[in-house]
């Protein structure tokens, strides 16, 4: 490349303002390319292994950036920035003096700057955590309406914007059209993407990156939709005679021709820009007027890099309604690999950056140097550093829950029905408490026994609506909607069921106000949401899943409902305590410990499968004595609790959730036949698994649970059994090296009844019994 934009200030000259924030443009890619380039060839690297960045992406983004922050960014501002733009972001902050020289040259590096923005890992400011492409660029979504909840709910966090930076590219993923199409976010006007239209992916120039298709989803869902297509140098050459015809040329031409442009000389810019069809004549008059350098800087000139175009589309924010702003780019702007279809991984040579460093008016020698101290580039840097400056958030005092809200276990009920009947008997025990709870489902309240608890509290809307069905007297479930409801209804999306989630649970980190969140989702569809979910709890989003109705016990449902691999996905999720209760108790006692784990800085996230198969409460056999009872509770929210010892056993069933009466009915006959069992009710695989890592030295978790349920003078041979793949609890007979059978599902199931579909997965009464027999003659 002989030649950039980026090498003259294409700014009036007395517009001090724009000049300085011309030179912090220079800077910024200088800084983002160099933090990738130490990584990757300065840095020693003993293993060989790649490390890895993207310059080009940042490239793209340097123009974006530097005009945001330095221009429209306030403190009440959040910003979710593309992951591949990290570089960017941290020249920015390093700039602004929120970053030490000393991690930029720490990119990718153990305790280092992150490979992608991370609120929680990163040494600098970070909004957003991204990385997982669709989910950074939707959390702004969900982060304007927890702050709106928060704001008509329990106290005022400030008005602000909510920017996600987008890659074009990222436009391809589903989930970012379920948050788009959501009917609650055509009402966030505070919502602003501004998506990096570079036209090109991982691998190539996309061949029809149809902008003007993507403008209209955006229009049709209620969006502000801006372009910001042309620069400075481009318009004026629009202005002369012939100038229609090169603005229609570029308009029609394929993404890759345009592409190829990028890497042309002036000579072959010549030949290959006027095209063959009409006009070509005149267009080709138009440019031979045109010297070499203009021409090679103008065919770049696109406005996604014009920082006076940036700006007044920045200004015209309509804050009435979400906007996106289209910015067309050039991946790899201002640097030798610009426009070249394979630079998303590629890395510049020693050679590239001196030169890089020669043109940018830096020393490669002293990569990180600031500006001179009274220069105009240094008080713009203060001035933005002034302007963005923000109050610490004060950390939340915990929340005082309740541990037993004092139900006796008596009739027949489910573990989901148990759900709702808990959180209304928490706004009779602790009503202060039970206001910061928030409930979210994707169109399933009323099939996961919510009804009673949004009849109770109302459903959350930014404004009060009219229930038109208020005196229908055969209305069951009572959609009252107004800003101080505590349940949020979306559509049916799990994605951004979790997503919303994500953002609930971390209000007590972005403005010291904790929410304690509930999503309710089927159980099947866990799969579906776990990534977004996942990462969410990565960005400290802290949050109870509930996974309801589960496993093959919804027999009629058939295989496509009945999950199977969800009680090994609880087990195995890094920050989360996944509970399968058996009993309405367990439920109660896990659900209030589970809050209680909420909205603090060393809080959890739980995940909660819930059945409907109807159970004799009585089994749980609850012990009446008050210190027997808060032992039992204990055990129940550690992991495990013995439901019957036999004098002399033999045996010993460990079962889990719906399970439990077959472990019950089974010791039973088993006992008949001379055979002593115990059965244990599991409630946590994932806790008792830490017990036992801890006690063999492999982790902080306390172990005594595994001495109170699994004493070593009761070890004898294990049959463990669940509504799900029985590799979740096979690790149970390593506790104590015993022999063990594991009972659970491996297969899609089939519709029928419990009995039917039990028996045909070899979970049944029968099953156990063979199992334990097995084991003992």
């Amino acid at each position: 490349m002989t030649s950039s934009a980026l090498d003259r200030a294409a700014v009036e000259p007395d517009s001090d303002e724009f000049a300085a924030l011309y030179e912090i443009q220079r800077r910024v890619l200088w800084l983002s390319t160099s933090i990738v380039h130490h990584a990757n060839g300065v840095r020693p690297n003993p293993s060989g292994l790649k490390v890895g960045g993207h310059q080009a992406s940042s490239a793209s983004m340097a123009s974006i950036m530097t005009a945001l922050w330095f221009r429209h960014l306030r403190p009440v501002d959040r910003v979710s920035v593309k992951p591949h733009a990290s570089p960017v972001l941290h020249a920015i902050n390093y700039l602004l003096g929120e970053l030490d020289e000393e991690y930029l040259t720490t990119l990718r590096a153990f305790g280092g700057l992150q490979s992608y923005p991370s609120r929680a890992k990163d040494p600098d400011p970070v909004d957003y955590s991204t990385g997982s492409v669709g989910i950074g660029a939707t959390a702004p979504v969900w982060g304007a309406l927890a702050r709106r909840y928060v704001q008509t709910t329990t106290g005022d966090p400030g008005m602000g914007r909510q920017y996600s930076l987008v890659g074009d590219a990222e436009l391809d993923e589903g989930a970012v059209w379920e948050a788009i199409l959501d009917p609650m976010v055509a009402e966030l006007g505070e919502v602003v993407w501004i998506v990096d239209l570079n036209r090109q992916s991982l691998d190539r120039v996309v061949p029809e990156m149809a902008a003007d298709r993507l403008r209209g989803m955006f229009d049709s869902a209620g969006w502000q939709v801006l372009t910001v297509k042309y620069g400075q140098l481009l318009e004026d050459l629009f202005g002369r005679a012939g100038g229609d015809m090169l603005r229609e040329r570029l308009d029609r031409m394929s993404n890759a021709e345009y592409q190829r442009l990028l890497r042309c000389t002036p000579e072959q810019l010549r030949e290959r820009l006027p095209g063959q069809g009409e006009g070509a004549e005149q267009l080709a008059g138009l440019i031979a007027g045109v010297d070499d350098n203009s021409l090679i800087e103008a065919i770049g000139n696109l406005g996604g890099h014009d920082l006076r175009a940036l700006d007044q589309a920045y200004a015209s924010i309509d804050d009435s309604r979400p906007t996106v702003i289209f910015a067309y780019t050039v991946k790899g702007y201002g640097l030798p690999t610009q426009g070249h279809p394979q630079n998303h991984s590629s890395l510049l040579t020693d050679e590239q950056m001196r030169e890089l460093a020669a043109r940018l008016g830096t020393d490669p020698q002293r990569p990180w140097q600031r500006f001179p101290q009274d220069s105009a580039a240094t008080q713009l840097c203060t001035r933005t550093a002034q302007r963005l400056r923000r109050d610490p958030v004060p950390v939340p005092a915990v929340l005082e829950l309740p541990t037993d809200i004092g139900r006796v276990p008596s009739g027949t009920s489910t573990t989901q029905a148990a759900l709702g009947r808990t959180l209304l008997d928490l706004t009779r025990q602790a009503p202060k408490v039970a206001r910061r709870v928030v409930t979210v489902s994707p169109d399933v309240s009323s099939s996961t026994n919510l009804g009673g608890w949004v009849n109770k509290v109302g459903v959350w809307s930014p404004r009060e609506r009219v229930d038109w069905f208020a005196d229908d007297s055969e209305t069951i479930l009572h959609w009252r909607e107004h800003p101080s409801g505590q349940h949020i209804e979306l559509g049916i999306a799990e994605t951004n069921l979790v997503g919303l989630l994500g953002e609930l649970g971390a209000t007590w980190s972005r403005w010291g106000q904790p929410l304690l969140p509930i999503g309710v989702v089927y159980d099947p569809f866990v799969a579906r949401a776990l990534e977004p979910w996942s990462f969410g709890i990565y960005a400290g989003g802290q949050s109870i899943l509930v996974g309801t109705p589960s496993g093959v016990s919804l027999a009629p449902e058939g295989g496509a409902h009945q999950s199977i691999t969800t009680p090994s996905i609880g087990l195995e999720q890094p920050g989360c305590v996944c509970y399968e209760p058996a009993f309405a108790i367990d439920v109660e006692w896990t659900l209030l410990a589970s809050l209680a784990r909420l909205g603090r800085p060393d809080g959890t996230s739980a995940y909660l499968r819930l059945s409907t198969r109807s159970v004799d409460q009585t089994l749980a056999a609850v012990p009446a004595d008050p210190a027997a009872r808060e032992r039992r509770r204990r055990q129940v929210v550690a992991g495990a609790y013995p439901l019957r010892r036999h004098a002399d056993p033999a045996v010993t069933i460990a079962a889990m959730g719906a399970l439990v009466p077959e472990a019950l009915a089974a010791a039973n006959r088993l006992e008949a036949a001379g055979v002593g069992a115990d059965v244990l009710c599991v409630t946590s695989p994932g806790l008792l698994f830490e017990a036992l890592q801890s006690r063999q030295g492999r982790s902080q978790s306390p172990s005594w649970i595994l001495d109170q349920v699994f004493p070593a003078h009761r070890a004898t041979p294990l049959v463990t059994v669940l509504d799900g793949h029985p590799h979740t609890l096979a690790f149970l007979s390593t506790i104590h090296r015993v022999r063990g059978i594991a009972l659970g599902v491996t297969s899609f199931g089939q519709s029928g009844s419990i009995e039917d579909v039990y028996r045909y997965h070899g979970i049944d009464t029968d099953s156990v019994v063979r199992a334990a027999l097995d084991l003992t003659e």
